[in-house]
């Protein structure tokens, strides 16, 4: 058959045809998932994170200790614990390191969280973090350059604001939720460290699960809970007045 193809040019016109035709397709049918459905339910990265979990089970369970890279003590909890891929691949653990990670040109760290009692494996988007880095940039520029001042707007959360774009000069630093896809505001504290706001997604979060949180629960638990992908780049968040709250590490 694979020779009648390619001697009749009416055959491979047709072939073309419908080669074509599912290429149109997939992407329609990617085209139907809301934006930021690819980082938080994609099946690749859905089946990358598997892999990688069996990996670290294995290689905990045989070696007596997790496959991490050592990190200091004041690295975030959300960026500590990253996973040593190679080290994984190198010993048998893992057939190939996945198309996600960054160390295959993809987007994302694989980490570990609860590395005491329970290791799981999550993702840390690199995209946030670097606009979250870009963003700090401008304001230590910022910062250095009128004297120490910030250039903070309005107070959003105690301790915490939201950043002037036009003084800063962040206008065209715009950064959306591996979670929802929807527009994630940055803030920054007193000392102007700046962070990813993620109140929408947790509250959305909150609604979908029902029931009121406990005073006082980090609330980043349930977007940990409900995704692969950590909330780097963030504050602990208690649910006050009907609503998430950031926590500023001055207050």
């Amino acid at each position: 058959m694979n020779s009648i193809l390619q001697m009749n040019p009416k055959y491979k016109w047709t072939r073309g045809l419908l080669l074509a035709g599912l290429v149109l397709l997939i992407f329609s049918l990617t085209g139907c998932m809301y934006p930021g459905d690819q980082h938080s339910t994609g099946s690749g990265y859905r089946e990358s994170v598997k892999r990688v979990q069996a990996a670290v089970d294995d290689y905990q369970e045989q070696e007596g200790l997790l496959p991490i890279i050592t990190s200091d003590e004041s690295t975030p909890k959300y960026e500590k614990f990253l996973i040593d891929l190679s080290k994984l691949q190198q010993k048998g653990y893992l057939e190939e390191i996945p198309a996600a990670a960054f160390e295959k040109g993809g987007s994302a760290y694989f980490l570990i969280l609860n590395e005491e009692t329970d290791p799981v494996v999550k993702l840390m988007d690199l995209v946030t973090v670097q606009k979250v880095n870009d963003v700090q940039r401008q304001v230590n520029l910022y910062k250095s350059g009128h004297g120490g001042e910030l250039p903070a707007a309005a107070e959003l959360y105690p301790g915490l604001s939201t950043i002037d774009a036009s003084r800063a000069g962040t206008e065209s630093i715009k950064l959306s939720s591996v979670y929802s896809g929807q527009p994630l505001t940055f803030i920054m504290d007193k000392a102007g460290t700046v962070y990813a706001d993620y109140s929408p997604d947790i509250r959305s979060a909150i609604d979908k699960n029902g029931g009121t949180p406990e005073a006082d629960r980090d609330l980043r638990l349930e977007l940990e809970e409900a995704s692969y992908y950590v909330p780097v780049k963030s504050l602990p968040y208690l649910w006050i007045d009907g609503r998430p709250v950031a926590q500023s590490p001055l207050e």
